[in-house]
This record gives C-alpha cells, sequence and structure tokens, in this order.
C-alpha cells in the first residue's frame, strides 16, 4: 500500500486507512462540493488491483479521516432531550456510506481504548449526575480522537443528514441497563454536531424493557425516537455468515446509517462477559439460537454480518454500573458502581480491555478467574482471527488511555 504522509492533522480524524482498506471499497471517495477547492490533504493506496484516493490526513500514527465536517454550534440541549427522553431518547438510522465504517483492524495494527472514569459522577442520592457524565463523555471521546473540542468527535463520525441508531442494553432492568443519562449526553453532542432529533433513535429488542429500563418510548415528531425491535419488526430475509443466519431488526436495515453500540459491562454466566460483541445479538431475531460452547464463534459471527459491520462507528461501553458475576441479569451483591465508561471504535479491543476490569473485581471479590471456571470468552480471539478480523485482541496492540475527570 503507497501513502503520502502530511505533516498536519485533521482533528477530526478516528478511521484508520488501513482500516478502510479492509473493506470491499470500490471506486473514489468524493469530496463535500463546498470543499472541493479548498486545499484538503490526500493520500493514495492501494488494494490488489484497485487504487483509492482518502480525502483528509494521514497522521504519524495511521489515523485518517474521511472528508471535513462543518464546525457545529454548541448549543444546549439538556431541557429539549428530558422532554424526548423523559429517561433517555432513541437515535434513528440511514442509508449505508460508501466507506463501510465498522471497526477493523488486524492484530498489527494498533487500537486505542479510552477508560474514563469519574469518583463523583453521582449526586447525593446515588443517581447519575446529568452535568458530570456528559462531562465524562467528552473527557473520553476527546481522548479517543486526540481532539481539545468536545463536538470534533462527533463530526467525524455523522454528518448532518444522517440517521444514527443507539443501541442501548436494557436486559437488566433500571439496575443493570444503559444508563438513561449517559445516552442523554450522546443524543445532546449527536444534536450539537447537526443530527436532527428525529433522526435519532435509541433501540433495543424490545419496548418494555425499554421503559423499564427508564427510557420513555418516542416515535414520531421532532424529538428523539425511542422504540424497540418489537414494534419495527424484522426483515423477511435472513442473512447469514459463518455459523450464523439470522434476520435482522428494522430498526438497523432502515432507520441507521450510523450505529453507536452502547453495552453495559457486564458478567456473563455462558459467554463469561457480555460488553461491545455480544450486544449485537439484540440485533438478531434468534440470539438463542447461538449461545453452545460459550457464544463461540457465534458473537463474532453475527458481527461479520454485514449491515452491522458497515454501520457500526462506535462503542461506548456504560461501566457506571458494572456486574462481575451473575450475569446478564441483575443481581445487586453482584453489581459495583464503576462510574467510568469505555470508549473505543474496535469493540475487539474495547471487550478486551472491559474482561481486565471484571477480571480485576472478580480477584478483589476473591473469586476465580473465568478462564479457571471454564468460560472465558473465547469469542474476543475468534473475532480478531483471519476469518473475521474485527479487531485486536494483543494487549501490546491496544493503546489503553486512562482519563479521570475534573
Amino acid at each position: 500500500m503507497q501513502r503520502r504522509a502530511h505533516t498536519t492533522c485533521n482533528p477530526y480524524c478516528l478511521l484508520s486507512v488501513a482500516r478502510l482498506l479492509d473493506f470491499a471499497v470500490e471506486g473514489v471517495f468524493s469530496l463535500p462540493e463546498r470543499l472541493q477547492n479548498h486545499d484538503v490533504p490526500r493520500i493514495t493506496a492501494a488494494r490488489g488491483w484497485q487504487r483509492y484516493i482518502i480525502f483528509g490526513c494521514l497522521c504519524s500514527d495511521g489515523c485518517s479521516g474521511v472528508g471535513v465536517m462543518p464546525e457545529a454550534r454548541i448549543t444546549s440541549r439538556r431541557s429539549f432531550l428530558a422532554n424526548c427522553i423523559g429517561g433517555a431518547v432513541g437515535m434513528a438510522a440511514a442509508v449505508p456510506d460508501t466507506v463501510e465504517a465498522a471497526s477493523q483492524f488486524a492484530n498489527q495494527h494498533q487500537a486505542r481504548v479510552v477508560v474514563a472514569q469519574d469518583a463523583r459522577l453521582r449526586d447525593a442520592g446515588g443517581s447519575v449526575d446529568d452535568e458530570r457524565v456528559l462531562g465524562l463523555l467528552d473527557r473520553a471521546m476527546m481522548s479517543l480522537a486526540e481532539v481539545d473540542e468536545p463536538l470534533h468527535p462527533w463530526n467525524s463520525l455523522v454528518r448532518p443528514g444522517q440517521m444514527v441508531g443507539i443501541k442501548v442494553n436494557t436486559l437488566g432492568g433500571r439496575g443493570l441497563s444503559s444508563n438513561v443519562q449517559l445516552v442523554g449526553a450522546i443524543c445532546e453532542r449527536l444534536l450539537g454536531a447537526g443530527v436532527r432529533a428525529q433522526q435519532i433513535v435509541v433501540w433495543d429488542r424490545d419496548s418494555a424493557e425499554l421503559e423499564r429500563a427508564g427510557f420513555r418510548i418516542r416515535t414520531g415528531g421532532n424529538q428523539v425516537q425511542c422504540y424497540g425491535t418489537d414494534r419495527a419488526g424484522y426483515e423477511e430475509d435472513l442473512v447469514s455468515f459463518g455459523a450464523v443466519g439470522s434476520r435482522l431488526s428494522r430498526i438497523l436495515t432502515q432507520r441507521c446509517d450510523v450505529l453507536i453500540n452502547v453495552p453495559v459491562l457486564k458478567d456473563h454466566d455462558g459467554a463469561g462477559v457480555t460488553i461491545a460483541l455480544k450486544n449485537m445479538y439484540g440485533v438478531i431475531h434468534n440470539p438463542n439460537k447461538y449461545h453452545p460452547n460459550g457464544c463461540d464463534p457465534y458473537i463474532a459471527d453475527v458481527n461479520m454480518l454485514s449491515e452491522i459491520r458497515s454501520k457500526l462507528r462506535l462503542t461506548i461501553c456504560d461501566a457506571t454500573t458494572a456486574c462481575f458475576e451473575g450475569g446478564p441479569s441483575y443481581k445487586p451483591e453482584f453489581a459495583w458502581q464503576h462510574n467510568a465508561v469505555l470508549v473505543a471504535q474496535d469493540p475487539v479491543a474495547l471487550d478486551t480491555i472491559g474482561w481486565q476490569v471484571i477480571e480485576r473485581k472478580r480477584a478483589e471479590k476473591g473469586l476465580k478467574a473465568l478462564d479457571v471456571e471454564g468460560r472465558a470468552p473465547r469469542y474476543i480471539a475468534t473475532a480478531a482471527d483471519a476469518a473475521h478480523r474485527l479487531g485486536v485482541n494483543i494487549l501490546k496492540h491496544i493503546t489503553l488511555v486512562e482519563v479521570e475527570a475534573v
């Protein structure tokens, strides 16, 4: 692959050139018309017989940005979000981009995972504070993108006019589901980046589970949408990869251009852990079929389904309350207030780091390691293997950035 490096770094960069070329990209990326007369750096690269022109920049660490998004106006959306969400709001989806932007790395590439923690995240009553969780999210995202302005990372992930789906995890009810305040903070930043409220959908498999977790069901109107696949249905046709054949949620296929994954950091009685990769079981109609053998290779195969792989841009793992044993259901005796978020574009790397966090807590509590119990999450290595290449699971190829909130 031929590359021409540039000395200046585009602050909107989040996608790696190597990852972009791992996808079946055909043709040439084009600049928005308003930028065609500007001096925008370009790189050229080849994969086999096909050559590519990628507009943006190439930094010393191999990070590149495709296009440049306009600066968005920072506006307070808190009262608007409160009406829409009630606890949290939903995001919508859209038409797939030319560039499939899912996280795909070979293990020779460096992944970046940010763990941001705030010891003062909760108010006197023990609830997550709206302002502090927004600040925690901002610090995590700015550290991931290595920028100093909170909207820059969002401008690089999504364009105005795109539909965004926020896939939450609500199996654990109010005790152990994606935090409503965190989802509200994500929506606030998307709105600030120019995404219209009605083009955002917060979703999971079931509307009743969303409500039990504290979300308000919202459909229609100028508001963030929030509902389950039980209302939208599944596609009629099966899609398949490897050992998996499933029907996908119509929310993903018809309402999402960009997918943001918001799982919870949890132990799992069969799979070992359930974090980023396993949260995609909530996208298919038949997840119960794919739990044998510790969900291996099924979790990796589900994440290879093209609609998931092509639309997934970012994982924001909710570790405000996490689970070290007895998951995936909520058992108060096995939950702890970690007051953290884990952020990455590589879901395999994020799961690798999240697994470590759970193991440390298990050791602290005097429990055996998951591999000793015979339930190490083997599917993480499968997701990184040559047949999947969904991300990095080797620690020396993961840059871990730990951030404390101020």
